[in-house]
């Protein structure tokens, strides 16, 4: 029988380091809307939604014929609002996916790959991908250790492993998609905050502390996060060239 998977797009107007973010024009659609066309795109998702905090996101969403609903003002981040939106829809799902906002480049067929990769790992509580880059010290891009097994050691603003005895020409970021079990994603919600999560303000070191199951599977692209003024410029000059753009519907 095949597997229900459900995409939600986390979404909220009061980003710090770039005011209201997610309505920014990029070729004509707001970022989020970017998103919203892009995960449409995937082969594997069976419903997508985005979940927002503001009605001025939703009145856009609606715009555009996008899913959306709103959520409380109040969560700490994107993974308890997205745990809000699946217990809105009342809908039994076999996995869900995070798909986070404030990617306007995200890939369908990056999303399809993590869904496959969870289905074939049922023993992970959360899957997360990552690309593989040049060494950067940029505290916007989280950075992602691994063990021999696949499995999440850590995830740091800092670049890790550090460089004490060896060069590292390559370190892997986090890539903002992420699957989770509804069950998993239920207990992570009802956690409290935890120490790491608080310094590093990384989310799913909540998980790990709590005892999760965090695999990753390497991918290959070139997306990255609108964060600041720089990445908009970034991507305003992006999207002239990408694949994607002319199969929005």
């Amino acid at each position: 029988m095949r597997k229900k998977i459900l995409g939600i797009i986390p979404s909220r107007l009061g980003s710090i380091r770039l005011p209201a973010k997610a309505l920014l024009q990029i070729n004509n659609y707001p970022l989020i809307i970017h998103v919203y066309k892009r995960a449409k795109l995937s082969k594997m998702l069976d419903d997508v939604v985005i979940c927002c905090d503001d009605n001025k996101i939703l009145k856009e969403a609606k715009k555009y014929g996008a899913k959306a609903f709103l959520t409380s003002k109040h969560h700490l981040n994107g993974t308890e609002r997205i745990c809000e939106g699946y217990k809105i829809l009342r809908k039994k799902y076999d996995l869900i996916v995070d798909i986070q906002g404030d990617e306007p480049f995200i890939s369908p067929y990056h999303i399809d790959s993590v869904i496959k990769f969870h289905l074939k790992n049922l023993d992970a509580d959360i899957i997360l991908p990552t690309l593989k880059i040049g060494s950067i010290n940029n505290t916007n891009i989280v950075k992602v250790v691994t063990n021999s097994k696949s499995e999440v050691l850590y995830l740091s603003r800092a670049n890790i492993p550090y460089e004490f005895k060896k060069l590292n020409k390559f370190i892997k970021k986090h890539l903002s998609i992420i699957s989770f079990k509804p069950e998993a994603l239920i207990k992570f919600a009802k956690s409290k905050q935890t120490e790491l999560e608080k310094i590093e303000d990384i989310e799913l070191l909540r998980a790990l502390e709590i005892g999760m199951k965090i695999k990753s599977l390497p991918l290959k692209g070139d997306s990255f996060s609108i964060d600041i003024a720089e990445d908009y410029n970034k991507a305003k000059l992006k999207i002239k060239t990408d694949k994607f753009f002319k199969l929005y519907k």
